[in-house]
């Protein structure tokens, strides 16, 4: 009895095992972001993208048969106003607002302008190269987003505390990336390491000197807002 139950107990260690390592594994890492200058620590430290690239594996871009990612138009806001997500990616835009929109890339990254479209509709665009693209309306000034578009499908952003955690990711090694907003290419590249996973584990802290940048754009067209955009009618 003592000797089957013991089998038993092997054999479920035995299935849990393969299922974690079919299902992957898990990493998790705390960030920090330090001001430069005189300026005041941020109040959370939310919005830092951490990914995973294989340096065993080429990686495969994701296709149009693969799950869209959403970033809506409500309430005169991109919801959500940062969205990671792997090369090749299609981004639905859909209109939940009871008035006009536009969604225009014209800085960086992939550069695009979907025009006019009314409340309720919906356009999409498929983001076939990395880096990150900064999108606004070309009727609501204060609307801003960022998308990033990464090389990999292993990513997290980190939460309000920076706590970031990745999951599903296969055994290998890979080269660590970060990004912020508010980071300075050389900052974003001193944090950049490479791990090997063989297992769940937690990385070391992750420190990144922040400095706010200013949110000023021009439109479109490369002029300033007309003053009508800023009144609350539409």
């Amino acid at each position: 009895m003592k000797r089957t139950f013991h089998l038993a107990c092997v054999a479920i260690l035995l299935v849990a095992a393969a299922t974690a390592q079919d299902s992957g594994y898990s990493v998790s890492s705390e960030v920090k972001l330090v001001p430069t200058g005189h300026h005041p620590p941020p109040k959370e430290m939310t919005g830092t993208v951490v990914w995973l690239v294989s340096l065993d594996d080429a990686f495969t871009p994701a296709t149009a048969s693969d799950r869209h990612f959403r970033m809506a138009q409500k309430n005169k806001h991109f919801e959500p106003n940062l969205l990671v997500l792997p090369v090749g990616s299609l981004v639905d835009f859909p209109n939940l607002d009871p008035w006009f929109h536009n969604v225009f890339s014209l800085y960086q990254g992939k550069r695009f302008d979907l025009g006019l479209y009314q409340a309720g509709k919906q356009k999409s665009v498929r983001f076939d190269k990395p880096g990150v693209s900064y999108l606004f309306c070309n009727i609501h000034p204060a609307m801003s987003a960022a998308i990033l578009a990464v090389e990999s499908h292993w990513y997290g952003v980190s939460d309000a505390h920076g706590h970031v955690s990745i999951t599903g990711i296969p055994a290998g090694k890979y080269a660590l990336h970060v990004w912020h907003e508010d980071a300075s290419p050389e900052a974003l590249k001193n944090a950049d390491r490479t791990i090997e996973i063989t297992g769940n584990r937690s990385l070391p802290p992750i420190t990144l000197a922040v400095e706010p940048a200013s949110r000023t754009h021009k439109n479109k067209y490369g002029k300033e807002y007309d003053s009508d955009a800023l009144k609350p009618d539409y």
